[in-house]
């Protein structure tokens, strides 16, 4: 019996499905199928109830996956006890990154890991919608808080982006520009939605206060909100780093300014270390450390975090 035989196992209750399982692990569903037959011969049991459609556990299928989600996490603690961080990293890991202004502050911290372990490989995805991270064989994933739907995930805030709102000087010249923030509510909006239903038609402020605001554009894209309000199509609630050089250049005017800023907060999250090989242990330790020293001052105590 292989261990690596016991984690194809696990990928398969996870996605529910040898065709999904084998996509993601970028095997073919013949392969799969023949080393979890494999597999039950060696146990002499039967994991699954092999349906028309679908497959479903056994009883002791159940139980045999259970045991070994903490045989598998002794393993890999036991490696990384025992090789005192100089273990060879191996595999293939999955990383989504919700698309942050910041996004190329992160990837370039993962490249510098994978320089420093050549021996295994990394597919980045980025994306606003939230996936199922056990599910979706996602190892660990950079998160803003409103797009979490999974409550049994650890997080731990890493980055933060100051909001402010924004808005060109041609929309300002036909709409006419905001004294207060009140104003803002006779005025259109760049509406942006998160993709677990929830739209910021009442932007957060800083001390825990919203402001209702309308429009008649809504997207799920931040850069596209960026876009349609550098083209006079509304007022954007955007992040200061995203806009500086506009507000530098002309191109757009910070509304507001007076008003404490509201601070973003994004997370990286992972599902359980019980759920980490070796290598995205490792991985997650490194981005821990490495994004500490840059967070030490920045108040990131104010948002939630689920741990």
């Amino acid at each position: 019996m292989k261990t690596e035989d016991i984690a194809l196992f696990h990928r398969i209750v996870e996605t529910g499905s040898i065709l999904e399982a084998a996509n993601l692990l970028n095997l073919p569903k013949s392969t799969v199928s023949r080393r979890l037959l494999s597999l039950e011969e060696s146990l002499n049991i039967k994991l699954f109830h092999r349906l028309s459609r679908s497959i479903l556990l056994t009883s002791a299928g159940s139980h045999f996956y259970e045991k070994t989600l903490v045989m598998l996490a002794d393993l890999d603690q036991t490696l990384a006890d025992i090789t005192d961080n100089k273990a060879e990293l191996t595999g293939h890991l999955r990383i989504l990154i919700f698309p942050v202004p910041q996004i190329m502050d992160i990837v370039s911290k993962i490249f510098a890991f994978m320089d420093a372990h050549p021996k295994f490989s990394i597919e980045i995805i980025t994306s606003t919608e939230p996936l199922d991270m056990v599910r979706n064989n996602i190892d660990i994933a950079f998160m803003v808080n409103e797009t979490f739907t999974e409550l049994d995930m650890v997080a731990k805030p890493v980055l933060s982006e100051t909001m402010c709102f924004y808005a060109s000087p041609e929309y300002l010249a036909k709409a006419g520009t905001p004294s207060c923030i009140t104003d803002i509510e006779q005025h259109n909006s760049i509406l942006f939605r998160f993709p677990n239903g929830k739209t910021f038609n009442e932007v957060p402020l800083a001390n825990n206060e919203v402001q209702a605001v309308t429009g008649n554009l809504c997207t799920n894209s931040v850069q596209l909100a960026y876009e349609a309000t550098r083209l006079g199509r509304g007022i954007g609630y955007l992040p200061q780093g995203l806009c500086n050089d506009d507000v530098t250049q002309g191109k757009l005017v910070h509304l507001f300014s007076e008003l404490p800023a509201y601070v973003g907060v994004v997370f990286l999250v992972y599902p359980s270390r019980r759920f980490l090989n070796l290598t995205a242990a490792r991985l997650l330790d490194y981005m821990l450390n490495e994004f500490s020293a840059q967070t030490e001052d920045t108040p990131l105590n104010k948002a939630k975090v689920w741990v």
